[in-house]
């Protein structure tokens, strides 16, 4: 199991305990019905694609209660997950000049204003995912090589990135000015507080809605996954070639990323890939 999913299901497991517990039930008297609620609260504040995975690791969690004696019933046959076509599903894109806007309304000068900077411009500039941002260490920042390399979090395969200048003045000043000296851990990214233990993608998550809000940035939905989406359109409206896209996006076929032609067509703007300061 990749730590990503690993984590996904703890997070998962944790908020259906909560969600019981407010309405003061206990797991051994869940329901389908329990269920269903808990879902489509969920539904209402993230994706249709989240939504399925959430289902995933709900299935994970039952199966778990029910062979432990928790729970009487196998309920995790019963939890179905949003039906939706890939190739129809709109990408959750913003526009550039929002992403630029996000980017600069974090104040850098007090913490973790340099953390969370040079990780959204990692997603920004890259287009990587939470978990390959989450997994980085110090060792992955080659500064004489200028490279960055970061890890799939599926498959573990290393991929080298130029380390971009912008991203390189930024993990510097974070590294030098900001980051615990924190023992027993190389990770790259740290809470600001003691024990200071690796961010989650739910820090990552409440940290970009918190710029956005504080730009003005409104969409459905914004989160990591947004920025790697709009770093995708930009490349297509760039011109890049839909391979090279999907191979730094991770895809294993350039037809995952034809969901951005129909947004870059809507929205051919200029090229390149200009990163505030």
């Amino acid at each position: 199991m990749a730590d990503g999913t690993l984590v996904r299901d703890l997070d998962v497991a944790r908020r259906l305990i909560t969600h019981l517990q407010i309405r003061r039930r206990a797991p051994a008297s869940l329901t389908l019905v329990d269920l269903d609620a808990f879902i489509k609260e969920l539904a209402t504040r993230v994706s249709k694609s989240t939504v399925a995975d959430v289902c995933s690791s709900l299935r994970s969690f039952l199966r778990f209660l029910q062979t432990t004696g928790r729970l009487p019933v196998d309920l995790a046959k019963g939890v179905m997950a949003p039906r939706f076509h890939v190739s129809a599903r709109p990408p959750r894109t913003l526009p550039w000049q929002d992403i630029k806007r996000i980017l600069r309304s974090i104040q850098r000068s007090e913490p973790p204003g340099k953390r969370d900077f040079a990780i959204l411009l990692l997603l920004a500039a890259y287009g990587l995912g939470a978990a390959e941002v989450l997994g980085l260490r110090l060792e992955d920042v080659d500064w004489q090589a200028g490279i960055l390399r970061a890890r799939r979090p599926k498959t573990k395969v290393s991929i080298e990135l130029p380390l971009l200048a912008p991203v390189a003045r930024a993990l510097s000043a974070y590294l030098q000015w900001e980051r615990p000296p924190a023992k027993g851990t190389a990770r790259l990214f740290l809470s600001k507080n003691m024990p200071y233990s690796p961010i989650t993608s739910g820090a990552i998550r409440h940290r970009i809605r918190h710029y956005a809000l504080k730009a003005g940035v409104a969409a459905d939905v914004i989160g990591a996954h947004a920025f790697r989406h709009s770093h995708a359109s930009r490349q297509v409206d760039a011109g890049a070639n839909l391979k090279i896209v999907s191979e730094i996006l991770g895809h294993r076929s350039s037809s995952s990323t034809s969901v951005y032609v129909r947004v870059a067509l809507k929205r051919l703007r200029g090229v390149g890939l200009p990163v505030p300061r």
